[in-house]
């Protein structure tokens, strides 16, 4: 799958229905490779609307912190 997914990102124009067969050979459903799509697809928009505006990526502790403290509050407020 993620060999895949690199592909469609890259190289969008060149995936095939062929690019399919090994996935669905693999045991994945249309429906599981049609989810991965989406999630793919919404990464990639995001990345790129990033890029555009140059957002500002936190340091490495300040991703470790909000880790630690969405672990033991969750995403509730107050």
């Amino acid at each position: 799958m993620l060999t895949f997914l690199e592909k469609l990102t890259a190289a969008p124009d060149s995936v095939t229905p062929a690019d399919i067969a090994p996935l669905r050979a693999a045991g994945l459903s249309d429906d599981q490779i049609e989810d991965a799509i989406h999630v793919c697809t919404c990464f990639n928009l995001i990345v790129r609307i990033a890029d555009s505006f140059d957002f500002a990526v936190p340091s490495r502790a300040s991703f470790d912190a909000s880790a630690k403290m969405l672990l033991k509050r969750g995403y509730i407020l107050g």
